[in-house]
């Protein structure tokens, strides 16, 4: 992977075969993959975060391509969302440089898909739990696709170190039944509808 201090990477996948409804044909696969470096900006204030964020977008590729790797290709993705932990000498800035580097990486991975990348990040110690909300990769109105997975790490972030996480998954919630717009109904390709 890139440049940056890497400690650690971890990949999980969760499969899920029912909420307690009827045993899905194809198991629902939900993937997290983090990556925890050195903060480079750690007890101190960086006026210009930029050029930190240009350098990730290479992290963010890697990151993603691993992840959709492992969940068996990008044709199988239908829902995505990344999440960050910032350690406890850093600023919540310094996460957000994720936005654009981790989002922008899974889209170029993917094939561009236009929905908004649905993001949560926070300021925390080691074990910290972060739901990172998922949403469909090309309408954000795909109400079957809201859903979390889990960021968490025993002994990550410390305090002078980010844990960046990118989720991905193989479709929506099982058994979604409460309506909006469905998957074979997106027709305007404009992330919205």
């Amino acid at each position: 992977m890139s440049s940056y201090d890497i400690r650690k990477t971890a990949l999980s996948i969760e499969t899920i075969w029912h909420e307690r409804g009827p045993r899905l044909e194809k198991p629902l696969l939900i993937g997290t993959a983090v990556v925890v470096i050195r903060n480079p900006f750690a007890g101190r204030f960086e006026p210009n975060l930029m050029p930190f964020q240009a350098a990730l977008r290479e992290l963010g590729r890697e990151l993603a391509t691993r992840l959709i790797a492992q969940i068996g290709g990008a044709s199988q993705i239908e829902a995505y969302g990344k999440g960050i932990i910032v350690g406890e000498d850093g600023e919540l800035e310094h996460g957000a440089v994720w936005h654009e580097a981790g989002g922008q990486g899974m889209r170029e991975v993917l094939g561009q898909p236009k929905a908004i990348v649905p993001a949560a990040k926070t300021i925390g110690g080691a074990g910290t739990r972060l739901m990172v909300p998922l949403g469909h990769i090309h309408a954000a109105y795909v109400r079957s696709h809201f859903g979390t997975a889990e960021m968490t790490l025993w002994d990550a972030p410390r305090r002078d170190e980010i844990a960046f996480g990118l989720v991905m998954a193989t479709g929506g919630r099982p058994h979604a039944r409460i309506g909006g717009l469905a998957v074979s109904e997106i027709s305007v390709h404009d992330g919205q509808r």
